[in-house]
């Protein structure tokens, strides 16, 4: 697959990994089995956009939202977030990739809380890709706190609203750090963004496929690469000034 002016590859790709819980109901298995297995899948997925020259890859881990399952399963969870992070973070740092995790870190664990700035240290050197986890993410929560970073930080602003801008919130938005995803990703047959990057997402081109999360491997990666290649990115222009550049 190359890459040329009229169908580029996508610089940033995000996406929501869903279907591990009904991948393992499906097979008679705890929802457990299918949150081990997805971690095989998020492999893949960084190896496949590091291979392809994606430059910030960006997954929906845990929402804020989440809090809400089975006490069980949030352990669970936080578990293979833990063993993920004492385990793969060798290999991300040797393979150029820089790791960070958005959210509200303070609602975890501090054992966990510790794990991801060492993990984030040890790989803030890299620049092959840019790897954002998000957990106990949500989208209106990081515009909220985004808000509230500006006047922070600019108080005066708030005697003066008509002087903000797009721009001055996008600065604190929690992703600041990463240009808009030209392609979100959602596995498990869903077909809305479930309050993920709510303010970034507004000129992504969205695929949704029923392939569950564990079952989402290279291949399926690579059709929606090419499924993104074949759409015309016009941001409110016509074809014609597209084509014309």
């Amino acid at each position: 697959m190359g890459t040329d002016a009229k169908s580029p590859l996508p610089r940033h790709v995000a996406i929501i990994m869903d279907g591990n819980g009904r991948w393992a109901t499906r097979r008679h298995l705890p929802r457990v089995a299918g949150h081990s297995r997805g971690v095989d899948a998020v492999r893949s997925a960084i190896e496949t956009c590091g291979r392809y020259g994606v430059r910030y890859l960006t997954l929906f881990a845990f929402s804020s939202e989440n809090w809400r399952r089975p006490q069980e399963e949030v352990s669970t969870l936080m578990r293979l977030f833990m063993h993920a992070l004492r385990n793969e973070v060798g290999k991300l740092r040797d393979n150029g990739v820089r790791l960070r995790v958005v959210g509200r870190i303070a609602d975890f664990d501090p054992e966990l809380q510790q794990l991801i700035r060492d993990a984030e240290t040890v790989t803030a050197g890299n620049e092959r890709l840019h790897l954002s986890v998000c957990a106990s993410y949500g989208g209106r929560w990081d515009i909220v706190q985004a808000v509230r970073s500006l006047l922070a930080t600019q108080p005066e602003l708030a005697a003066a609203p008509d002087s903000i801008g797009e721009d001055d919130l996008a600065r604190h938005l929690a992703l600041a750090f990463a240009p808009e995803p030209d392609l979100l990703i959602r596995t498990g047959g869903e077909q809305r963004i479930s309050n993920f990057l709510l303010w970034q997402l507004a000129y992504t081109e969205l695929y949704f496929t029923d392939l569950l999360w564990p079952d989402f491997d290279e291949a399926a990666l690579e059709a929606a690469l090419a499924w993104y290649r074949s759409r015309e990115r016009r941001f409110g222009r016509t074809s014609a000034q597209v084509a014309a550049g």
